[in-house]
């Protein structure tokens, strides 16, 4: 199985094992790559870099917001005087409405670890764009959350995600940081080493935000 790539590291769209971002020979499978090739692997890895800044800012900031949150009374042994949950709280997960994202549950046979799961996947949909595979990875990869893949799996598959939306908004959020041509946008979103999407969602995604 290919290492996981290091800070400055990418990993080889041939061999998949991990290489310098701006490796003109891999040391693995000693596959060439071209100048035009290098340059395009350091654009992605420098937005890739300036993206997972964005989202550690907007974690930080979801913290502090929830740490505004009105807390809970305090217990009396007064049974009349303890709150009466209302009828109707839903015990699955439901993203926050925005423009960008409306995920909700489609199921609510989650077991406790996919219920949390769930969770974290509506609060990265309420951050940014993400694809299916990528949601996924991120959920159970060890450098995000942990979760076992089949929960992550189930957790991604009971929301209700328009991923075609999804891609339009990582292409904008592509284009806020830098250029891209429509083809290098379509290959960004939709690479193994990307975001992940599905070609056709790539293209809509490109489409939308106005590249091609």
């Amino acid at each position: 199985m290919p290492k996981k790539p290091k800070l400055n590291e990418v990993a080889c769209p041939k061999c998949k094992e991990p290489i310098a971002v701006d490796a003109e020979i891999c040391p693995h499978c000693k596959s060439v790559f071209t100048a035009d090739e290098v340059a395009s692997r350091k654009k992605g890895h420098a937005q890739a870099k300036a993206f997972g800044c964005g989202a550690v800012i907007m974690g930080v900031l979801l913290i502090a917001m929830c740490s505004d949150v009105e807390k809970p009374p305090p217990l009396t042994d007064d049974p009349s005087d303890v709150p009466v949950a209302s009828a109707t709280a839903s015990p699955t997960p439901r993203a926050t409405e925005t423009a960008d994202a409306d995920a909700e549950p489609l199921a609510n046979n989650l077991t406790g670890p996919q219920n949390n799961a769930a969770r974290s996947a509506v609060q990265y949909l309420g951050i940014g764009g993400f694809s299916r595979r990528g949601l996924i990875e991120q959920l159970s990869s060890d450098a995000g959350d942990g979760y076992d893949v089949a929960d992550a799996t189930a957790a991604v598959d009971s929301l209700d995600v328009d991923w075609n939306e999804q891609a339009a908004r990582s292409a904008r959020q592509y284009l806020d940081i830098s250029g891209f041509s429509c083809d290098g946008l379509i290959e960004q979103l939709s690479s193994s080493s990307g975001d992940q999407y599905t070609k056709s969602q790539a293209e809509f995604g490109a489409q939308h935000a106005g590249a091609c």
